[in-house]
């Protein structure tokens, strides 16, 4: 018995086949194999076409089945985990009428801004715990006064894993978990926020259908199940968006405890029992997955949007993908901690929401021709990126959630030992890597969803600790020394 979970990520789509009963990962695979493309039509546009999550999702579902050697008829439940705040627009037939405007798009920042102020902070604050920022229902508001010929034929509006369920099922369904990352959900009225969507000037009518994250939410039409190699009615169980999936696939659940991401984008993510909420939306609150009124669990999100990709600009560009991410590393660790006064500030990929929605750009400082080399500009993007976690993490701890100990899969930018020492040295947390991943984390949502576990212990069956990383704390002074010199330059270039 087999359930598969499906990452829907900003460059690739990846499948996962979960074993039930040792509840262990049989097989994996991520299409396609070089990264999907985000186009940028204007500065500050980040666009994808919908259709290819499609095509990338069917070929890696069938992947992994013919690498397991498994049956269509075997998995018994999907579950999906997808990229957040993103906005997928179709007419009554499905159809996609523009490309999907993803998350690390720009262009909605003054529409959510506007509505802040025109709605006013306090309620804004109260009832939707941010500000409508630059999330989807700005993005949308950007649709209906630039695009107005569009607007006029959308049905219903969908984030990405609204829209990959719909192509499986036929059924536009999503979650209050999902309106709540967009910006649609009313905290205090525990239902859709009737009061933003009139300020917008937006139908309740293009919402879809809500169902629990936990549920069955469609099963595989005819066609769907074709394209995926998959069994017709198979059910869909599970959906959530990437944080609240990453923190699930870590078994974070409970309030205190923090899920971090180093991939594309970082992510600190951490859970809590009460609606507290960052005065300047810097960190934003959702509705975590297993959120009830009865018990309540809200994620505080720190999204640094200029992260991974930093590094893999360096890789890409400056060394123009002549070493691997590891030889990276080896070279970094010959500059020392600081990297002899060369800062930098990772934020190149948009709008960054921990400085107020200020697109600063990434650059290098203090850089000096005749002292500084490679190992160091590959030193100051890591420990860049650190900081900026650093300098979120403090403002999570304005909110009321405490760091003690990090969880995070062992991948991405948590494989560098340059990065993850210098985020425990940094933070004095103990860092947790486990053997997950997202999709891994979706398929045992699925489980859930479908009540095949009796209990949480049984759903997180074969989840392990692989690697420990403790804080050196004679080495914290170094740190927070080039912490200090990395803060007075971001307030310098955000004065």
């Amino acid at each position: 018995m087999y359930l598969l979970g499906f990452d829907l990520g900003s460059s690739s789509v990846k499948a996962c086949l979960l074993n039930v009963e040792t509840g262990t990962a049989v097989a994996s695979a991520f299409f396609p194999e070089s990264e999907m493309a985000i186009d940028a039509p204007q500065a500050g546009f980040a666009e994808q076409a919908p259709d290819a999550w499609w095509k990338n999702a069917c070929l890696a579902s069938k992947a992994v089945l013919q690498k397991a050697g498994v049956q269509p008829q075997d998995v018994k439940a999907i579950g999906i985990s997808y990229q957040m705040h993103g906005l997928v627009v179709v007419d009554k037939d499905l159809n996609v009428l523009r490309p999907a405007i993803i998350w690390c798009d720009s262009r909605a920042v003054s529409y959510g801004e506007k509505a802040f102020q025109s709605i006013g902070p306090a309620k804004s604050l109260s009832h939707l715990l941010n500000s409508p920022g630059n999330f989807t229902a700005a993005k949308l508001a950007w649709v209906k006064a630039n695009e107005p010929s569009i607007y006029a034929n959308i049905d219903k509006i969908m984030l990405p894993g609204d829209y990959l369920a719909a192509r499986m099922t036929g059924e536009v369904i999503t979650t209050p978990s999902g309106l709540s990352e967009g910006i649609f959900w009313d905290f205090l009225e525990n239902k859709p926020a009737e009061f933003l969507l009139s300020y917008y000037g937006f139908d309740q009518s293009l919402l879809p259908t809500i169902k629990p994250t936990f549920a069955e939410q469609g099963r595989l039409s005819a066609q769907a199940a074709t394209e995926l190699g998959l069994a017709e009615g198979t059910p869909v169980t599970y959906r959530a968006g990437d944080q609240p999936n990453n923190a699930l696939s870590l078994n974070v659940m409970d309030p205190g405890e923090i899920a971090a991401t180093g991939g594309t984008s970082g992510v600190v993510y951490g859970v809590s029992e009460s609606a507290q909420y960052d005065p300047q939306s810097r960190v934003n609150t959702f509705l975590h997955v297993n959120h009830t009124p009865e018990a309540p669990r809200y994620g505080v999100l720190l999204c640094i949007n200029g992260t991974g990709i930093l590094n893999s600009w360096l890789r890409n560009q400056v060394l123009r993908g002549s070493v691997g991410y590891a030889e990276m590393n080896d070279i970094a660790i010959h500059a020392p901690v600081g990297a002899d006064g060369l800062l930098c500030l990772p934020f190149g990929n948009g709008a960054e929401r921990v400085l107020e929605n200020r697109d600063l750009g990434a650059s290098f400082h203090g850089l000096q021709l005749t002292r500084h080399g490679l190992p160091h500009l590959i030193r100051a993007a890591q420990e860049g990126i650190v900081f900026s976690f650093y300098y979120g993490i403090q403002i999570m701890e304005q909110v009321g959630v405490g760091l003690k100990t990090i969880r995070a899969g062992e991948a991405n930018m948590f494989l560098s030992p340059l990065f993850r020492d210098t985020l425990a040295n940094l933070t004095g947390a103990e860092i947790q890597l486990y053997n997950t991943d997202g999709a891994q984390g979706a398929a045992r949502g699925a489980g859930l969803g479908l009540g095949l576990f009796k209990n949480r212990e049984e759903a997180f069956n074969g989840l392990k600790v692989v690697r420990t990383i403790e804080p050196d704390m004679r080495a914290q002074e170094a740190y927070r020394d080039a912490y200090g010199r990395w803060i007075e330059v971001l307030s310098q270039k955000t004065e």
